[in-house]
């Protein structure tokens, strides 16, 4: 900042800017834990480090904020360092759900569509890679809280010896 403010130039390195295309729906019964889980482990494979992910696709199109937001937090397990979703009518609802004044949602939707930042408009935005993850294989997950790359489907628990086999009980 000082160097900016004394007039000399400086280099800022930009980050690379990936695309992660979620497809799929989520099967019944899957939290956006689970999904956050199944994704760090993705992502942490595909190295995104001090990455921007922007995620779009029909599949971030069907989450709701809460489940972006749940995503979007787990940024820094990722390994990027920012997560970002397009603005939608699913934003504009959840401003309207947390009380926002009528003007100012009106505002944020105009804005985002005037300057091209509103999702219909960049169905062709492009970036320096795209990955794709397909909700619908998303499985029931846990981990542990210091290793969440490292997640293990609740379906391998019995086999581990962790649980008991339900379906195999006596």
């Amino acid at each position: 900042a000082e160097t900016v403010m004394l007039g000399r130039p400086t280099m800022m390195r930009l980050p690379e800017i990936i695309g992660v295309r979620l497809v799929g729906r989520r099967q019944p019964g899957i939290t956006a834990t689970d999904i956050v889980l199944a994704l760090t482990e993705f992502l942490r494979e595909a190295r995104v480090v001090s990455a921007y992910l922007e995620f779009f696709g029909a599949g971030a199109a069907s989450l709701s904020v809460g489940d972006r937001a749940t995503i979007s937090n787990m940024t820094p397990e990722f390994g990027a360092s920012a997560g970002l979703f397009y603005i939608d009518e699913q934003t504009l609802a959840y401003l309207r759900l947390t009380g926002r004044d009528p003007a100012q949602v009106d505002l944020v939707e105009t804005y985002a569509k005037a300057s091209g930042l509103w999702a219909d408009q960049l169905t062709e935005a492009e970036y320096e890679r795209v990955l794709e993850f397909d909700l619908s294989n998303v499985v029931r997950n846990m981990a542990g809280p210091s290793n969440p790359h490292r997640r293990l489907p609740t379906s391998d628990l019995a086999a581990r010896g962790i649980a008991v086999d339900l379906d195999k009980a006596e």
